[in-house]
């Protein structure tokens, strides 16, 4: 599969179908520094959780992790530009759960809260049974009129969540800079054999990014 087919499924897998053009442009775009960018969408709190979030999902480690190829400001940037304004309502409501979760729990505002202390709400979510895990699941899957209003709430965090671990794989595997020195990278390919296996077509174990 190369890789502007990998973007249309992973669009349409989230909810939307964008045109890759759309995409490329959004990715190179999110050049900013981390300290100094300034979200459009995204509250000054909200920023300060997604990007906790993302670098526990996939920190850096011997390769880049995704507070080094920005997606923090890919995900504002997405939310501004391309998502609904159904699900852009959704996720400030998941964030604002989050967050009175996070001064509950740690009796804390969350825009002083630390990696650690995001690790530890974060897990207390994930840390479920594979039958919970199937609920909550089947749930999402549901068009947001249909949501029983008692579970509206367990509705928008597991959205907020789930929704900042999906744009986070989906913008650090689409960079350009995971795209060339993480995964394989042939700007010019060589020539074609339709009748090797899988394990030939691989380089180092790793897959291709065009």
């Amino acid at each position: 599969m190369n890789r502007r087919t990998a973007l249309k499924n992973l669009t349409m897998s989230l909810g939307y179908t964008v045109a890759a053009p759309t995409i490329f442009n959004i990715l190179s775009s999110c050049t900013a520094e981390a300290e100094t960018w300034v979200p459009l969408f995204l509250s000054p709190e909200e920023k300060h959780m997604v990007t906790h979030l993302v670098d526990i999902i996939l920190p850096a480690s011997d390769t880049p992790g995704a507070l080094d190829v920005n997606v923090p400001q890919f995900l504002d940037l997405m939310y501004h530009d391309i998502e609904k304004k159904e699900n852009q309502d959704i996720f400030k409501k998941g964030a604002s759960l989050f967050a009175e979760k996070f001064k509950s729990q740690f009796t804390s505002e969350i825009i002083k809260g630390d990696k650690k202390q995001f690790e530890t709400l974060l897990t207390s979510y994930f840390n479920i049974s594979d039958e919970v895990t199937e609920t909550i699941l089947k749930e999402q899957r549901l068009p947001i009129e249909n949501v029983a209003s008692s579970q509206m709430e367990n509705y928008a965090l597991y959205k907020f969540l789930l929704s900042v671990k999906q744009y986070t794989l989906f913008g650090y595997f689409t960079s350009e800079k995971v795209g060339e020195e993480i995964l394989n990278y042939d700007p010019i390919p060589g020539i074609y054999n339709g009748c090797i296996t899988v394990e030939e077509a691989t380089t180092n174990d790793r897959v291709w990014s065009l």
